[in-house]
């Protein structure tokens, strides 16, 4: 075998454990709906070596067609003087009010959640593409 192949993958194979990427990972529980609002519980768990300041999703509820019925953007992590940051390895939850002008016509709703914006300590701004795991398994019955 060629040494500098042998080198290569060697190189490889040192630098992989190292580039591992911290995420904010997310569990989407299953909404519930009442009238003209929606419910969705938010598992929060923060993977990365530093604590998170703060982070903004959007929640799109659609209906069985895949039509957006109702959307809600909030801060569910700091954001405010209220809510705090999550520090490293900590979990949270939130609880995501979605509420329409009116009552929902059809209970077979999913919801689908992205992050716009994640802050990490001192003010640095993670990638949301890279730094959120979402595990996106939410229907309303």
């Amino acid at each position: 075998m060629n040494p500098n192949i042998l080198i290569c993958l060697l190189i490889c194979l040192l630098v992989t454990p190292l580039s591992v990427n911290a995420n904010l990972v997310v569990k989407v529980r299953e909404p519930k709906v009442t009238g003209n609002k929606a419910i969705i519980k938010l598992e929060l768990k923060n993977t990365f070596t530093e604590k998170i300041e703060s982070a903004r999703a959007v929640v799109f509820l659609l209906d069985d067609q895949g039509k957006m019925v109702a959307q809600s953007t909030k801060w569910v992590i700091g954001g405010t003087k209220e809510r705090p940051a999550l520090a490293a390895g900590a979990t949270n939850a939130f609880h995501f009010v979605v509420a329409s002008d009116k009552p929902f016509a059809s209970t077979n709703l999913t919801a689908k959640v992205q992050f716009n914006r994640l802050v990490l300590v001192g003010g640095k701004l993670a990638d949301v593409s890279k730094s959120v795991h979402v595990e996106n398994k939410a229907g309303v019955r």
